[in-house]
């Protein structure tokens, strides 16, 4: 009886081996799927708002000259135009391997402003002119107030891709914008405004970076020149019987630009990298 059992124990342990083996060779182990990386894609339209702070200057020259444009008196100064400014930007992403081209505008409220003051010598700029010895007028004190109101740019951006969601890009292009110009002359307090709407160019760079889905945060600075803003103002001098002068301002416009801002990209952010 002990073999008979052994006997049928050795049987069934070989039907089981062999159906085992059957059942592998009808279904063969299939290797599972590699992991699929995922990259996010730059390619597309984006929308998005900014604020900062810009650190202006304006280098002015003026002059103080009589009616037939006799120069009485000249006065050069810098004068600091800082302020906070904010706006809103929109641009164009194309990606092309680890290279990022675009196009991008923005509008910026400003509250950049500054102000410088000379006075013309006791004399000199009152009538009868170049007669200071026998008439010696009083001094003419003048104050320039400049602010620049609003600016845009218009741009475009070249970057590369230090890893797949972090973009450092260089950018350049056009600079637009509004410089307010008041003069205040003499003790009279003869007062002459002007607004004037300058084109120049920007230059900087930035870096930008996928913070959540769709949404990015970037760092920027801008260099900025508007070139020169220029006016003439003629006001009468209430002194020895009047007289008129005429005050001519030319000054240079440029700005130094930080801002930190955030974008919203339109369409799916990522995309399957095999």
């Amino acid at each position: 009886m002990k073999r008979i059992v052994m006997g049928l124990a050795a049987a069934m342990s070989l039907l089981a081996t062999g159906a085992m083996a059957a059942d592998l060779a009808a279904k063969p182990y299939v290797k599972a799927p590699p992991m699929v990386a995922a990259a996010y894609n730059w390619t597309g339209f984006y929308l998005g708002g900014n604020i900062g702070y810009s650190w202006g200057r304006s280098r002015d020259d003026s002059t103080l000259t009589t009616p037939a444009g006799v120069v009485l008196f000249a006065s050069s100064d810098r004068t600091n135009m800082d302020g906070v400014i904010g706006g809103g930007q929109i641009g164009y992403n194309w990606q092309t391997q680890n290279w990022v081209w675009g196009v991008e505008a923005d509008i910026q409220g400003s509250d950049q402003k500054g102000s410088r003051a000379f006075t013309c010598p006791t004399g000199v700029c009152t009538p009868p002119f170049g007669v200071i010895a026998v008439f010696p007028g009083p001094a003419v004190p003048v104050t320039l107030d400049q602010k620049l109101t609003w600016f845009g740019t218009l741009r475009g951006r070249i970057g590369i891709l230090a890893t797949p969601t972090v973009l450092f890009y260089g950018t350049g292009g056009l600079a637009y914008g509004e410089v307010k110009t008041t003069e205040t002359i003499g003790a009279a307090a003869a007062v002459f405004s002007n607004s004037d709407v300058r084109v120049g160019y920007t230059v900087g760079a930035g870096v930008e970076g996928v913070i959540s889905g769709n949404w990015t945060a970037k760092l920027e600075y801008l260099w900025m020149d508007l070139g020169r803003t220029r006016g003439s103002f003629t006001t009468a001098i209430g002194a020895l019987g009047g007289g008129v002068l005429t005050s001519n301002y030319s000054s240079r416009i440029t700005d130094n630009i930080v801002r930190v801002g955030v974008n919203y990209k339109f369409g799916g952010p990522v995309v399957a990298k095999y």
